[in-house]
């Protein structure tokens, strides 16, 4: 504490460059709170409208679909009746499950034809709402019965169609033992989702109706929607030991497994955070080590003193390296203060975003400030002061005495 003390009221000696170096510090550690407390935030949205809407946090399918299955999808059909569904729905911790039937298509209106993917969905009120928070009613309202023939367009899809809530279109599809199959249906409403290519070409509709439209029964896949997203991996590793996949030919596959655009978008977004946490972590040492070398240069006179009086090298080496150790230390808990209630103000206005890559529209921004954000900024600046500050002080420690007392002359 007496070191601190003495490093503390040396730097206190020339009260402007003191400041500078400290707000240097707790700019630059605010600045990183903000930066990757937005990045940290968009992964998060990222993340939660990926499972929310099309994937859930675990599927449940046939061992083999997500090779085979696009060859001959409806030989990897769950039955309705089986009993595992209700035993992964009562696990504590699991919302809920709920099916989903994939349809391929033509949909027709009026001399217009176009194509459609189309996921049948279990239209119940709690179900259907916790699987679709990530897809917005433009237009119209949501299914409401599993026995309605009813439907509801991405906006793309309706655009091309030239439809709006209330118009009738036929879907057109082709059923397993290669028939065709037809069915009038009415536009109920129209989504938008976070992307538009998936917008252009996709369409809702009951579950019990996609049944009837392929003549099948049961579903490609579960979705399982926990409380919790980070416990992801605990779930998978236990439904894997209770429904071992010989036995129940039943596999288990994670969300981030097929989210491939979420994890190449974390890799490249983590990698360009790496470099800006490179270049503020070279200002804080070019800037600290400057002001530090400046503080030897003036003090010169007082380390050939303390040498002369028996005062070891590697305690010089030592002082002036504690110096670095205080603004680094009072620079990052300052920047930590400032840069989480930026954070919090930030997000409480929010920050208006234009639309995105593949999005037709924009979404207000926040700063999501984590354990790992705030860790990350005060090692980037407690640590880098602290390096910055051992080059001037093996420059003191190294002084010749001699040279050293000639400057008190």
């Amino acid at each position: 504490m007496v070191d601190l003390l003495i490093a503390a009221r040396n730097l206190a000696r020339n009260r402007r460059r003191a400041l500078v170096a400290l707000l240097t510090v707790a700019v630059a550690a605010t600045s990183l709170i903000l930066a990757d407390g937005f990045i940290q935030w968009v992964f998060w949205g990222m993340r939660e409208a990926t499972i929310q809407s099309q994937l859930g946090h675990i599927q449940v399918m046939r061992p083999g679909y997500l090779s085979a299955g696009a060859a001959d999808p409806y030989a990897y059909l769950l039955p309705e009746n089986l009993p595992q569904r209700g035993e992964i729905e009562s696990t504590p911790g699991v919302k809920l499950v709920a099916p989903r039937l994939s349809v391929t298509g033509l949909i027709s209106h009026g001399e217009t034809t176009v194509a459609f993917v189309a996921d049948g969905v279990d239209p119940q009120k709690q179900k259907e709402a916790e699987l679709s928070k990530a897809l917005r009613i433009a237009e119209g309202r949501n299914l409401a019965a599993a026995s309605a023939k009813e439907v509801v367009l991405g906006r793309g899809l309706a655009r091309n169609l030239d439809v709006h809530p209330g118009a009738t279109v036929a879907l057109l599809a082709t059923t397993p033992g290669g028939g065709v199959n037809a069915v009038e249906v009415e536009v109920a409403g129209i989504f938008v989702s976070t992307n538009q290519a998936y917008d252009d070409s996709a369409l809702h509709l009951p579950i019990n109706l996609a049944q009837s439209l392929l003549r099948v029964n049961g579903a490609h896949v579960w979705l399982v929607l926990l409380d919790d997203t980070e416990r992801t991996d605990d779930y998978l590793a236990q439904f894997r030991t209770r429904f071992p996949a010989p036995e129940n030919k039943l596999e288990f596959v994670p969300w981030y497994q097929q989210a491939d655009f979420y994890n190449k978008t974390v890799a490249l977004f983590s990698q360009q955070m790496n470099v800006l946490r490179l270049i503020i972590g070279c200002i804080i040492v070019l800037s600290i080590s400057n002001m530090l070398v400046m503080n030897v240069l003036e003090r010169t006179g007082e380390i050939g003193t303390l040498l002369a009086i028996g005062f070891k090298r590697t305690k010089i080496l030592y002082l002036f390296a504690i110096e670095g150790l205080v603004l680094g230390l009072a620079g990052a808990s300052l920047g930590l203060a400032i840069g989480y209630g930026l954070a919090e103000l930030i997000s409480a206005i929010g920050i208006p975003m234009p639309p995105p890559p593949g999005m037709e529209e924009g979404y207000t921004g926040q700063i999501r400030v984590t354990s790992s954000v705030l860790m990350n900024a005060f090692l980037i600046a407690f640590v880098t002061p602290v390096l910055a500050g051992l080059y001037p002080a093996w420059k003191a420690s190294r002084l010749p005495i001699i040279d050293a007392l000639r400057h008190n002359i």
